[in-house]
């Protein structure tokens, strides 16, 4: 079981923290399946690796629901360097008890887990928390519940709100991440479940021999619950703030060291939780003591090459070397030269290089929109769709045709969930080919020009629809026509006035949508060009909009036809508003 693929999909998502494997230290005391009873009396298991000789040690703690017997090398590799590291499975998952719901417990679960561990004899009361993708969530929320013994954490590739930053995003379902994850995940679910009634306590005379069931697999609604609640959430609301991280910045009182990657998943998660605390912590050693560092892959990979593009050995992140040394510093007072260092580091892409800011985003970068251009047939990579720094005057809009039946695909991105879906930059010129992507480009650049910060996309729109989609997506162009996609968004027009309520459209009424591209740190060398692709799907990494106005996840043979329209004239002056660095 531990080698099925679907598990190695699950334990993919924490890649961000792959390194050499050390072999196994002669001076560490490991010791299997410790119990801890949590406040409602459920018995959650660790296995913990400690020093062998006699003393008191800082805690590392890692609480994750993908077996903790996959980190064994994390726990032997601390031990050495003179931590305890407890590595907890959290609650209904592998070795714990209780039943396993995402993000239900995790707050409750981690403060009871950061004071039982501060009080391991081995321990000298001081914790700090590792982890990556979900495992960063379980500190986030063990930080939000405030663990008095809690002195910092280091969360790495999270959400900052699963239900806009990770279920849906713009208000469309993200189908291939939590139909591919809850997917890993119910495997072990079945396995707990059949394990239950594998050996059977009593023969029963009345069944004939064939008709023995072997394995009691019950429902298979069952195995998700929380997928078919996701489902039934389509909106922010109660159920979904009931675990929000960014609507509790202000109950975060421990300094955290944030890692991302401009190609993950939980990109913006990232950026949003170093900036959210960062102004609304609850302490002002938490203000301060946020930092931030954003890597090219993420859950799209450690690199050097990522896809299609190689950033260079200079590109891989060191976490396990950069988690030590974040511990040395918060747990043990060391003067490492931490303190003295700025507090956000980010790989820029296209030099290839790493730099030092003061700040998320940098203070220095100018958003500046580029507006679009055409004479109405902005239709594919052969139409005439311009991007430039003059507003529009009269001009034709740009119509395209969408069909849910034959959505525009998913090609490389922030994409995660299926191995046939690989993550990450790569050449868009194949969906750029389609009649239902709209394609603007800039001249090429004169002279390196580079945009770090968030992009938003400003656009005024129309569609024959009661509700449909619109993607937006950031490329940079090389001189041979390679066409690498930065960023990328999404936004169900329903939700375009707000997440919490559902507005449908008035078929042929113009209206102005602001949709989140997310961000980028991006020089585009001299003979390169930028360019926007518009369209109105991204599947399978977000749900096909049906067109109907009606629930989500209907049927396909319920599909329309919608002709959507981008307006860019004098009165809908619609742009891309980008971060240019001077």
């Amino acid at each position: 079981m531990s080698h099925i693929p679907a598990r190695v999909l699950a334990l993919a998502a924490a890649s961000l923290f792959a390194v050499a494997a050390p072999g196994l230290a002669q001076d560490v005391a490991i010791e299997n399946n410790v119990p801890m009873q949590a406040r409602d009396g459920v018995t959650l298991r660790s296995d913990i690796y400690r020093p062998s000789a006699p003393g008191r040690y800082p805690v590392i703690l890692e609480r994750t629901p993908y077996d903790k017997r996959a980190d064994v090398n994390f726990g032997v590799t601390g031990a050495s360097r003179g931590y305890v590291v407890v590595i907890q499975d959290v609650r209904g998952r592998w070795a714990s008890d209780g039943e396993w719901y995402p993000l239900k417990n995790e707050a409750n679960d981690g403060y009871d887990c950061v004071e039982w561990a501060a009080a391991l004899p081995s321990s000298n009361g001081r914790v700090g928390m590792f982890g990556g993708s979900y495992v960063g969530a379980t500190q986030m929320l063990a930080a939000i519940a405030a663990p008095p013994h809690l002195v910092c954490i280091m969360p790495a590739v999270i959400a900052s709100d699963s239900y806009s930053h990770w279920v849906y995003q713009g208000g469309a379902f993200a189908q291939m991440l939590n139909q591919g994850w809850t997917s890993a995940l119910a495997l072990n679910t079945l396995e707990r479940r059949v394990a239950r009634t594998a050996q059977p306590s009593h023969w029963d005379m009345q069944r004939p021999l064939d008709a023995y069931p072997v394995l009691d697999l019950g429902s298979a609604d069952s195995l998700a619950g929380y997928y078919h609640d996701w489902l039934r959430h389509p909106s922010y609301d109660d159920y979904w703030r009931a675990w929000s991280i960014e609507e509790h910045f202000s109950r975060i009182t421990v300094p955290a060291l944030h890692v991302g990657g401009w190609y993950d998943l939980f990109q913006d998660g990232t950026l949003r939780n170093y900036a959210g605390i960062a102004a609304a912590g609850g302490s002002e050693a938490a203000r301060r003591g946020q930092r931030l560092v954003m890597a090219a892959g993420g859950h799209a990979g450690a690199g050097p090459k990522i896809r299609d593009v190689d950033f260079g050995k200079a590109s891989v992140l060191d976490t396990w070397a950069l988690a030590f040394r974040w511990y040395d510093y918060m747990l043990r007072g060391i003067d490492n030269g931490m303190a003295g260092e700025k507090p956000v580091r980010i790989f820029v892409m296209g030099k290839n290089v790493w730099r030092d800011e003061d700040a998320w985003p940098p203070a220095r970068a100018s958003v500046t929109p580029w507006y679009l251009h055409s004479g109405g047939g902005a239709n594919s990579l052969a139409g005439d769709g311009r991007l430039g720094p003059l507003s529009p005057g009269k001009e034709p809009a740009d119509t395209f045709r969408y069909d849910p039946l034959d959505p525009a695909p998913t090609l490389g991105g922030p994409a995660f969930g299926d191995f046939h879906q690989v993550p990450g930059p790569c050449d868009q010129r194949p969906v750029e080919a389609r009649r239902d992507v709209l394609v603007y480009s800039t001249p090429p650049f004169a002279s390196d020009t580079e945009i770090t910060g968030h992009v938003t996309l400003d656009l005024y729109v129309s569609s024959s629809a009661l509700d449909t989609d619109i993607t937006g997506k950031l490329i940079d162009v090389a001189p041979d026509g390679a066409a690498m996609n930065l960023s990328e968004g999404i936004l169900r027009l329903r939700y375009r006035e707000s997440r919490e309520r559902a507005v449908l459209m008035k078929p042929g009424e113009v209206y102005r949508v602001s949709i989140d591209l997310w961000s980028t740190s991006n020089v585009f060398r001299a003979g390169h060009a930028l360019r926007l692709e518009i369209s109105s799907s991204n599947f399978p990494r977000f749900d096909r909009n049906l067109n109907t106005g009606g629930a989500i996840g209907g049927p396909p043979s319920d599909a329309r036809v919608a002709e959507n329209s981008v307006y860019h004239d004098a009165a809908h002056p619609s742009a891309l508003l980008v971060p240019l660095m001077p």
